[in-house]
């Protein structure tokens, strides 16, 4: 099953802007691909996506370079590999690359190849994604976490924190929490124009209502679980996004779209503490910012056995930063995106070193997304329990849970759905 062409092409994504898609054809004629998003909130520290450059075209999002140079440079470096020796064919990039970041021929590039190359020895061997990357085990489906009210930098209001999910987590299966967790979805849009709010949708497919507060738009969410007739924090609960790192000010935190007020790290853990004490929360994301590793730790110590604290910005699907926090005792769980570290290889490589240390691993889209849908795979073949990939609307979304609801009923009686005991506590 060897390589035989590698071809990359520019194509859009949910925002309009391009990313590259990259297809491999074996020798027998087996063909698969895979398609790069990126994301709008991004870590310092994440590997480079190639971008042109050019504002004369598409703003200088091109990506003709990363496309380039996957079909000058690395292209004819991968002929006649095997199609299932992912970490080798991931390795021969990083070589080719060899740079830190990946900033010589793109994560985006890599990435692209990485993940077409899974895809095709997947079909070469006649089996799903999900049971290539996580072998015959693989079973365990995921709570989906879907973003139902935006703010902070993905929406144009009052609201600073930038993710508020829900968690249908009291189901038998996905199916039945998709389920649930649409129909609280569409319940929240009944309770918003009864309100007279904004019912538009962002970028990740949540409703970007002007609320008066940041708790404004968690009491919001309690309304129509109820609504659906769901109980708060026995069938549905609540996840926070605070994308921490876009309010990083001189050392402390700047409420950007409410009051404009700056708080202390100190002060911060004191408001999520009360927030926990008053409504379902179940996990916060980037509670504080990548630089802020000294609150990292106060807020782990004293919140970390109440809630999943995932890392985000600060570990950047890293192996390495991700050694840091767990020499520190910072946060129990890190968020997983691939085109943050660019191959399939490290990605596993940094799942692997979280589930060794009892972190949980939560694994997420970007806000420019597409139709391809290898992160539902991936939560199934590594067994996460839970996933982010937006709201209960727009079709780049909405086929990653269709690909979920299709591995379920392939799995059909062997299918686990994880629960409530997806969300990490120390």
């Amino acid at each position: 099953m060897k390589i035989e062409k590698i071809f990359a092409q520019e194509l859009l994504d949910s925002r309009g802007n391009l990313k590259v898609d990259v297809e491999i054809t074996l020798k027998n004629g087996v063909k698969s691909r895979a398609i790069v998003p990126s994301g709008a909130s991004t870590g310092e520290k994440e590997a480079v996506e190639l971008r042109d450059g050019n504002a004369k075209r598409y703003g200088g999002k091109g990506v003709l370079k990363a496309v380039e140079h996957v079909n000058a440079i690395i292209a004819p470096a991968l002929h006649g590999f095997d199609i299932t020796e992912q970490r080798k064919i991931d390795h021969e990039m990083i070589s080719l690359d060899g740079s830190e970041n990946k900033s010589n021929l793109g994560a985006n590039a890599i990435l692209g190849v990485s993940l077409a190359a899974a895809h095709t020895a997947a079909a070469a061997l006649n089996i799903p994604l999900f049971r290539y990357i996580g072998g015959v085990n693989a079973s365990v489906m995921s709570v989906p976490c879907m973003n139902v009210i935006n703010g902070g930098v993905h929406a144009q209001n009052s609201i600073d924190f930038q993710e508020f999910k829900i968690a249908p987590h009291n189901a038998p299966d996905f199916e039945t929490a998709i389920r649930m967790g649409e129909e609280t979805f569409h319940a929240l849009k009944t309770v918003l124009h009864h309100d007279k709010y904004n019912t538009a949708v962002g970028d990740e497919g949540g409703y970007a209502p002007d609320l008066k507060s940041n708790d404004e738009a968690v009491e919001y969410i309690l309304r129509p679980i109820e609504k659906a007739g769901y109980i708060p924090g026995e069938d549905i609960s609540i996840c926070i996004d605070r994308a921490s790192s876009e309010m990083w000010k001189e050392g402390k935190y700047f409420f950007f779209s409410s009051t404009q007020e700056l708080k202390s790290s100190e002060e911060m853990v004191r408001l999520y503490e009360d927030w926990l004490s008053k409504y379902p929360i179940v996990l916060l994301e980037d509670g504080l910012g990548e630089h802020d590793w000294d609150g990292w730790k106060t807020l782990t110590q004293e919140l970390g056995d109440k809630v999943e604290l995932v890392g985000d910005d600060i570990f950047c699907t890293n192996p390495k930063i991700l050694q840091k926090a767990i020499d520190q005792g910072v946060g129990n769980s890190i968020l997983i995106k691939l085109n943050q570290i660019g191959t399939l290889t490290e990605t596993l490589d940094t799942i692997y070193l979280a589930q060794q240390n009892h972190y949980g691993c939560y694994v997420s889209h970007r806000s420019g997304e597409t139709e391809d849908t290898t992160i539902a795979d991936l939560t199934v073949a590594i067994g996460c329990g839970h996933l982010k990939t937006g709201s209960g609307c727009r079709s780049e979304r909405i086929t990653k849970f269709n690909q979920l609801l299709r591995i379920e009923r392939y799995l059909a009686g062997q299918a686990q759905f994880a629960g409530l005991s997806a969300f990490k506590k120390h």
